[in-house]
């Protein structure tokens, strides 16, 4: 657990530098961006997504998980949990939405061309 999260964190990290120096490019009068910015920001969008993507698919399937044990344990009281459930379930799928808009604003709308 403990090497998986320094990987995360190295990963990130190397992101991170590389995002700097992508962002950090003088444009030169124009509103282009270079195509080493620009596949620098796909990379960074395909990761984010990734990200979220993984995120939320985790999130859900422990959601899943505590609700069918429950439900298993409580017959009774299954309506409740499902309620429950498909609320979570939607507030979770909303962060991967979140996610998803963020990287369409950086790949169509990026706010860091001048």
């Amino acid at each position: 657990m403990r090497k998986t999260f320094f990987i995360v964190l190295n990963t990130m990290a190397i992101l991170l530098v590389g995002a700097v120096a992508a962002f950090a490019q003088e444009h030169a009068g124009g509103a282009t961006m270079d195509a080493s910015a620009l596949g620098l920001t796909c990379f960074a969008a395909a990761i984010g997504m990734a990200i979220a993507a993984a995120g939320c698919g985790i999130g859900q399937g422990l959601g899943l998980k505590a609700a069918c044990d429950g439900t298993a344990r409580n017959p009774e009281a299954g309506g409740k949990i499902m309620v429950t459930l498909i609320l979570g379930l939607a507030f979770v799928e909303s962060l991967a939405i979140y996610a998803l808009v963020v990287n369409l604003i950086l790949l169509v709308a990026n706010p860091f061309i001048g």
